[in-house]
């Protein structure tokens, strides 16, 4: 399931909520080459995380026998005939959108006909495709769905819940209306393709005079910078472009979570979008939006340099570590502080210094000041290059006076850096995810959509240093890393591994490269 998925799911939850109603879950499982457990568990699993229960779990299967009575109906009342056309045949007999379709020689087949056929597909006297039930609608209708709609199929195959009592299976388009009306659905949430399906929805609950359930239709979610085409997401996967189904990168709900999305994020982005009738794309920066609302108020904070240069601090002691206090979150008061071990030696970032400054880099350079978050303000004296010119040490000196939390010093700087006390700080392993394509919308692009992938949607730091307090991270904690952004521990980390997957920057960084390139 994706995150088109995840809309329809907190629209059916939210209406049954508002209006004091029920919601029930069904499987559709009336292909029994298609179905498979696994699918089953994995949508039950999702719907659960995303925070909702339904009321009745049912599926297609549990009405076959009703379905086929329904049908029988239909026959009785000439309302449906068995053809032993082949699918070239009824294909070619339908028509066109602008030209009538033509009846079918077995259309004018008599109810004992029908039924004694329609019997004996069921006992499996016949192979696959060998005949057909069809609705008797209307070969001229405009709606091509009204030409004599198939109702059931012969399907010698294996059923995941009812074996082989079965071989022949209803179509979605029967079996859909009449599980509802089973089921005394009152409103039948749909996406907008279904629009034209509604008229044969209509036409065999009104011919067999049951329970009128209602179908609705909304605009489908479309997201862009990435493919929500079940056809187009399993080429990448089958194509190797991603590591599954629930790489980062994907649109699906496994993906997201394992990214670091929250159901929280999820169901406000969803109650964001709202809902229409007119097919639109949806621009993902909603979507990060709602998750770095939601993080910035519940992450936990932690500092990581991702590429780390040793900065030596002269005048502290030799050989002393202090413990200073950091917040775990300042946007929340009572999250408490965590220990943060300070020395002599530190790790900052390598971008944070500049032997040049241009003007308002407000961070470190020879002469500069700037503080080091919950800790001091410190002065750059000099630096180290190895014999390539890579800066290898950056020396400077603190102010013993300015320590957080009991500043004296008296003294204003306008940079603050993140760093990592070089002893205590350890090893991890940082993926950097970003939009899984380069182009809005690839689906509509010329060529193949994987043309537009994004070189750039993964960029993996192996050695990266935590502070270590985070060495007791467990999959799925999440994390702000100081003016890194949010980061969650992958699903594949260990003990002697961590791995932190990025979630979301803490800017939409993305939408100023799209207007440099413009």
């Amino acid at each position: 399931m994706h995150i088109g998925h995840s809309k329809a799911i907190c629209l059916n939850f939210g209406l049954a909520k508002q209006f004091g109603g029920k919601t029930n879950l069904r499987f559709d499982d009336t292909n029994p080459v298609t179905e498979d457990t696994e699918y089953v568990d994995s949508i039950k699993e999702d719907i659960r995380w995303l925070g909702f229960e339904w009321t009745n779990e049912f599926y297609a299967s549990d009405y076959f026998e009703q379905i086929f009575e329904f049908a029988c109906t239909l026959i009785k009342k000439e309302l449906a005939y068995v053809d032993d056309s082949s699918a070239a045949e009824i294909a070619l007999l339908k028509g066109t959108p602008t030209e009538p379709g033509k009846n079918s020689p077995f259309r004018s087949r008599s109810v004992e006909e029908n039924l004694d056929l329609f019997t004996r597909m069921r006992n499996g006297e016949f192979k696959d495709g060998e005949k057909v039930l069809r609705a008797k609608v209307d070969m001229a209708s405009p709606n091509m769905h009204l030409r004599d709609p198939l109702m059931y199929r012969i399907k010698h195959a294996h059923h995941h819940r009812t074996g082989d009592k079965w071989c022949i299976y209803p179509m979605y388009d029967f079996a859909h209306g009449q599980s509802d009306s089973i089921e005394k659905i009152t409103h039948s949430i749909c996406t907008l393709e279904f629009e034209v399906h509604r008229p044969l929805y209509e036409w065999f609950i009104e011919k067999l005079e049951i329970f009128p359930s209602k179908q609705f239709e909304f605009a489908r979610l479309n997201l862009n910078y990435t493919v929500m085409s079940k056809r187009k997401l399993l080429q990448l996967v089958n194509d190797k472009h991603v590591d599954g189904w629930d790489d980062p990168r994907m649109p699906t709900i496994s993906a997201l979570r394992r990214r670091g999305y929250t159901p929280e994020s999820i169901r406000v982005f969803a109650d964001k979008v709202g809902v229409a009738r007119r097919e639109n794309i949806i621009d993902v920066g909603l979507l990060e939006f709602c998750i770095r609302e939601d993080l910035n108020k519940n992450a936990l904070r932690a500092m990581v340099v991702m590429d780390p240069v040793k900065l030596i601090i002269d005048n502290y002691p030799e050989g002393q570590t202090e413990i200073l206090k950091g917040d775990d979150n300042p946007e929340n008061e009572n999250s408490g502080h965590r220990d943060l071990p300070f020395s002599k030696e530190l790790w900052i970032e390598r971008e944070d210094f500049k032997e040049i400054p241009e003007k308002k880099f407000f961070r470190l350079a020879p002469g500069l000041m700037v503080r080091l978050k919950s800790a001091y303000i410190i002065k750059c004296e000099s630096f180290v290059k190895d014999k390539d010119g890579t800066v290898t040490e950056i020396h400077c000196t603190y102010l013993p006076e300015s320590k957080s939390g009991s500043d004296v010093s008296g003294l204003t700087v306008k940079g603050t850096l993140h760093w990592v006390e070089a002893l205590t700080a350890f090893p991890v392993e940082v993926r950097l995810y970003d939009r899984l394509f380069k182009v809005e919308d690839p689906s509509s692009e010329e060529g193949d959509f994987k043309e537009y992938i994004n070189p750039d949607s993964l960029k993996i730091i192996k050695t990266a240093f935590a502070e270590p307090s985070l060495k007791n991270a467990t999959a799925g904690d999440k994390f702000q890393f100081l003016r890194k952004g949010y980061f969650c521990v992958d699903k594949n980390s260990s003990a002697a591994n961590i791995i932190f997957n990025r979630t979301v920057s803490l800017k939409d960084s993305w939408a100023k490269e799209v207007k440099k390139g413009n």
